[in-house]
C-alpha cells in the first residue's frame, strides 16, 4: 500500500500517465493494486496540483471523464455507500464520507435534493437509451438501417423525451451558482469551477443542438450516446467528488443560505424540494428578529425615502438589478423572479466567481474598461428560453466622474417584440 506522504505524488502520476495517452486499463490496473481507496477531496486536490504545476484548465477538462472513470469504485463515498454491513468510520478520510453520506440523507437538504434530482435524471437516461436501442432492433429486423441511418421514418428519441433530458440545465444551474463559486472563493478550491463547470456547459449545449437537430441518423445516435455517457460521469464526479468537497468545507450557514437560494429555481426533473425543517426553523427565527429592528431612512440629493419605500420601489422596477461595487464585490440584488439567478450567498464576493469560465474574462474586461473610463456601457442581447432580453452593464460613477461600480440591468423586451408584430399585422 502507499504511505500517506506518497499518496498525492502517485495519484498525480496515474492522472499524467492518462494525460499523455496511455490506456484506462493499464493505469486502473496499478492505481487498484497500490490503492485500497481513495478520497474525493484527495483526487481533487490532485487535480489543482497539475494544474498549478502547468497543466493547462483545457486539458484537465479534456481527461475529466477519464480521471472519474479511473476511480470508480475505489472511493470512500462509494464504499460507504455500498457497504452491506456498516463501515468502521475510524480515519479522518472515512469520517469525511460518512459526513457526506448524513448530509445525503438529511430530508431537504441541498445535497438531498441535488441527489434525487440526479436519481431522476439516471432513469431518464436509462428511457432514452431505451428508446435508441429499441429503434436499432426495429431497423435491423426490418433491413433498413443503411449507411448511418437508423431511422424508420420516426424520431429514435421522443421530442418529450429530449425535453425532459435538457432540464438537467436546471440542476447544473444551481451547481453553478450555489456550489462552484463558494468552493473556490472561500476555501481555494477551483477545480470544478474551473473543470466541472465547463464540462456542465458543453453537456447543456450539446444537447440544446441535438434537440434542434433535424434528423436523428447514426452520427446524431453517437453524439447522444456520448453525451448520456457524460451525463453519466458526472453524476458519479458529484456524488463522489463534488458533494463531499462541499460537505467537508461548508457550515451549516452557508448550507442554509444555499437552501434558502435553491427556492429561487425551477423544478428539476419533476423532483420538488422537500422542506429542511432545522433550516426553516432558523429563517423563520431570524425574519422574526429583522421585523422587530428600526429600518431608519435613507436621505439623498433628490428627497428621502424609508428603507421600506426604497426596498419596494426596486423591486417594482421590471428589471433585474445588480450593483458590483469598485472592489468588484456584488453588492445589491433587488428581489423578485429572475431569468438569471442571483443567489444572495453570492452577496459580498466577487462577481467573477459567479460565471463561468468562458465569461468570466470577458465580464473581467468589461469592468476594467469602465475602471479606465474608455467604456462606459456594454448591451447585449440575447434569446433567453425563446424570450428576448437585454442585458445592460453600464458604469457607475460619482459626481466627479470617478469610477464606483458596475450596474447590470436585464429587462424582458418580449413585449417590445409583441407590439410591433401586432403593428405590423
Amino acid at each position: 500500500m502507499v504511505e500517506s506522504g506518497k499518496r498525492m505524488e502517485q495519484l498525480k502520476s496515474y492522472l499524467r500517465r492518462l494525460s499523455e495517452g496511455e490506456i484506462l486499463d493499464s493505469v486502473r490496473a496499478d492505481f487498484m493494486r497500490e490503492f485500497k481507496d481513495v478520497d474525493a477531496v484527495e483526487i481533487m486536490e490532485a487535480e489543482q496540483q497539475m494544474i498549478k504545476e502547468g497543466m493547462s484548465i483545457t486539458e484537465v477538462q479534456k481527461l475529466c471523464d477519464i480521471h472519474s472513470a479511473l476511480f470508480h469504485g475505489a472511493t470512500l463515498e462509494e464504499k460507504i455507500a455500498n457497504a452491506r454491513q456498516p463501515v468502521d468510520v475510524t480515519s479522518l478520510r472515512e469520517e469525511r464520507a460518512e459526513k457526506t453520506r448524513k448530509l445525503v440523507e438529511t430530508t431537504g437538504h441541498p445535497l438531498f435534493t441535488l441527489t434525487q434530482e440526479n436519481e431522476a435524471l439516471e432513469k431518464v437516461i436509462a428511457r432514452i437509451r431505451e428508446q435508441l436501442d429499441r429503434k436499432v432492433t426495429e431497423a435491423a429486423g426490418t433491413g433498413t438501417a443503411v449507411n448511418g441511418s437508423r431511422n424508420t421514418g420516426e424520431n429514435a428519441v421522443s421530442r418529450e423525451l429530449l425535453s425532459e433530458i435538457r432540464e438537467l440545465a436546471i440542476h447544473y444551474a444551481k451547481k453553478g451558482d450555489l456550489l462552484y463559486p463558494l468552493l473556490k472563493v472561500k476555501y481555494g478550491i477551483s477545480g470544478p469551477s474551473d473543470v466541472m463547470w465547463t464540462t456542465d456547459d458543453e453537456i447543456r449545449d450539446e444537447l440544446s443542438g441535438l434537440a434542434k437537430a433535424k434528423g436523428q441518423d447514426e452520427a446524431w445516435k453517437q453524439r447522444m450516446e456520448r453525451a448520456m455517457t457524460r451525463a453519466e460521469e458526472m453524476i458519479y464526479k458529484e456524488a463522489n467528488i463534488l458533494f463531499p468537497n462541499c460537505a467537508v468545507h461548508f457550515t451549516e450557514e452557508e448550507w442554509i443560505g444555499i437552501y434558502q437560494d435553491a427556492k429561487d429555481y425551477d423544478v428539476c426533473l419533476s423532483v420538488e424540494p422537500k422542506s429542511w425543517e432545522r433550516a426553516e426553523k432558523i429563517l423563520q427565527e431570524r425574519t422574526a428578529c429583522q421585523r422587530e429592528s428600526d429600518d431608519g431612512e435613507i436621505v439623498m440629493a433628490g428627497g428621502h425615502l424609508e428603507v421600506e419605500e426604497l426596498e419596494a420601489m426596486l423591486n417594482t422596477i421590471p428589471m433585474e438589478i445588480t450593483f458590483v461595487d469598485v472592489e468588484n464585490k456584488n453588492r445589491f440584488f433587488n428581489e423578485g423572479h429572475k431569468v438569471f439567478k442571483r443567489p444572495a450567498m453570492a452577496l459580498g464576493r466577487e462577481v467573477f466567481s459567479c460565471h463561468p469560465p468562458k465569461v468570466e474574462q470577458q465580464v473581467r474586461r468589461i469592468i476594467e474598461e469602465f475602471r479606465a473610463g474608455t467604456l462606459d456601457e456594454v448591451p447585449v442581447w440575447m434569446n433567453k428560453n425563446g424570450r428576448i432580453m437585454l442585458v445592460k452593464y453600464m458604469a457607475v460613477r460619482d459626481r466627479n466622474g470617478r469610477y464606483i461600480g458596475t450596474l447590470e440591468l436585464v429587462q424582458d423586451m418580449e413585449f417590445a417584440r409583441e407590439y410591433f408584430e401586432r403593428k405590423h399585422d
